[in-house]
């Protein structure tokens, strides 16, 4: 099912995590402490939207990291409904797609409750004392799965290229000390699958 991330207000704490890695060693958010910036990105292995862009975004952390920039990945789902995004399928996905950066799991789903994530890709930018700066799309490129277009949202555009140009920017601004994006653009992808007692009344 389509949807779009909740937008959440700028100036938040990140939520605190410890959650084990595809090596099972445990990763927290204190981890990150030194950051200048840290991006959070709720995804999984299965999803076309996170297929269509994991490239780019594999790309924009490369980049990044050098500049301080922290990033870590969590999948969420449901295994026992979607076994392909397992453990064991998420270190083959990250060692496939070149991951410099910790791949996590959250088998509870309470790190996907805290942090109101909705769909995958969503995507969270945190500054240097971990509060959130921005949260939408990682950039205008989705892929062409046939969903119409939904009211109050754009096509899809399925001819943009994946750059993480949004992502990218609202990196710049943190890092300038500028104010928060004002016309951040919803993430879109494939629901976060929910194990029927966690499922969210806004999910």
């Amino acid at each position: 099912m389509l949807k779009f991330s909740r937008m959440m207000e700028t100036g938040a704490p990140a939520p605190a995590f410890s959650l084990p890695d595809i090596e099972g060693r445990i990763v927290s958010l204190s981890d990150f402490a030194g950051a200048k910036a840290l991006v959070v990105a709720f995804i999984c292995n299965h999803c076309p939207f996170v297929q269509h862009i994991i490239g780019g975004f594999v790309a924009a952390a490369r980049d990044c990291q050098p500049r301080g920039v922290a990033f870590v990945a969590i999948s969420s789902n449901d295994i026992a409904a979607f076994p392909e995004d397992s453990p064991q399928h998420m270190a083959a996905f990250a060692k496939q797609h070149g991951f410099t950066f910790p791949y996590l799991y959250d088998q509870t789903q309470q790190i996907a409750l805290a942090y109101e994530a909705i769909c995958t890709p969503d995507l969270f930018v945190f500054d240097g004392r971990q509060r959130l700066f921005y949260a939408g799309q990682f950039d205008a490129s989705r892929p062409n799965t046939g969903h119409p277009p939904l009211p109050g949202h754009a096509p899809m555009r399925t001819d943009a290229p994946v750059d993480g140009r949004d992502l990218r920017r609202a990196l710049d601004a943190c890092f300038a000390g500028e104010a928060p994006l004002a016309d951040a653009v919803p993430s879109a992808g494939c629901s976060i699958k929910w194990k029927p007692e966690n499922e969210p009344s806004w999910g």
